[in-house]
């Protein structure tokens, strides 16, 4: 089966490496997004599924807007490719496109459809408590992750998953997914199955204002936010930006029984049961452990930070360094 494949960031790469381990599968030419000037040095960066293709010696096109290179639009339909599969490419494909492939363009999705259509399923389905999420491929059309559903694959998610370490998970299902798809597509064991548009939710680009903590929200609800936008969510601290990567939020079993290392940390816990504060107040610290911050609903332990310039810290170097002290306050920017 010949395939070109159009995709972006790391979450592409196992499906593209499974894709060129397989002897079912040849893979002609790989699109993705131009390369991208970083903060540091302002150098221009390949992306992660260029630098893959360079180092297989892959044919690579990086168009501006693929559906208007005429260049890159020839070069497709001279392949004659019996499939596109497209995993977080990061444009949106023509009609013109969509239709060039014997089979179709097939998408790998981060999410089960219909939920967390768009641009984050990832990040919004941990943001919003969600306790299960997986892959779907679908063959796609014109709308937003609308097109049949063809194959699922779910995975619990635990209380100290973040969106890095999930996305790896869910690449790797992913990849196994659409080898087992464009096998069954082939020998037409595929019955495509229409979305209910009634049950679909949506996954919107993440904004700045997405990652500022409001401490009058439930332990919960700031644990999830901080893990769902990881490693970006953001309180105020003596004046100064903190970033806040990880967090336990305590007395919580999230619907399962909680990790050894969790219990562990419960076990040296101070006793919690009379003690409360304002939100976003520094009510206890743990000993080795980190300091412990009242919310608008339970207590939330800090795990890990980072200081404005600084490199990530556990909580419990944080209380030392800084040395906080119980009635500090964590608080939303004034601007």
């Amino acid at each position: 089966m010949k395939v070109v494949f159009f995709g972006t960031p790391e979450f592409a790469v196992p499906t593209l490496e499974k894709l060129l381990n397989h002897s079912e599968f040849e893979v002609l030419a790989v699109v993705t997004q131009p390369d991208k000037r970083r903060e540091r040095g302002n150098k221009l960066t390949p992306s992660p599924v260029k630098t893959f293709a360079v180092n297989h010696n892959l044919p690579v096109w990086q168009p501006e807007r693929v559906k208007k290179d005429s260049a890159t639009l020839c070069n497709l339909q001279q392949t004659a490719a019996d499939v596109f599969v497209v995993v977080a490419y990061g444009q949106i494909l023509s009609r013109k496109i969509l239709n060039m492939p014997k089979l179709g363009c097939i998408n790998v999705h981060g999410s089960i459809l219909p939920k967390y259509r768009g641009a984050a399923p990832i990040q919004w389905c941990l943001c919003n408590g969600e306790l299960e999420t997986g892959i779907t491929t679908m063959l796609m059309d014109v709308g937003m992750d609308t097109g049949d559903m063809l194959l699922k694959a779910t995975t619990p998610i635990r209380l100290l998953d973040n969106a890095d370490n999930l996305a790896e998970r869910l690449a790797t299902i992913g990849g196994d997914l659409l080898i087992e798809t464009l096998l069954k597509l082939k020998r037409q064991e595929i019955q495509p199955v229409p979305q209910n548009n009634a049950e679909a939710t949506y996954a919107s680009l993440i904004q700045k204002q997405d990652y500022e903590l409001d401490w009058s929200k439930s332990a919960m609800q700031l644990h999830n936010q901080i893990r769902g936008f990881y490693p970006n969510c953001f309180t105020t601290f003596r004046n100064q930006t903190l970033k806040i990567t990880a967090t336990l939020p305590l007395g919580s079993t999230y619907g399962e029984k909680l990790p050894p290392e969790l219990e562990k940390i419960h076990q040296k816990l101070p006793d919690l049961s009379n003690i409360s504060g304002s939100p976003g107040e520094i009510v206890s610290i743990a000993k080795g452990i980190g300091a412990i911050a009242q919310t608008g609903t339970g207590l939330l332990l800090l795990r890990e930070v980072q200081l404005a310039g600084k490199r990530p810290q556990s909580g419990w170097d944080f209380v030392n360094g800084t040395r906080l002290i119980v009635g500090e306050v964590l608080k939303k920017s004034e601007v």
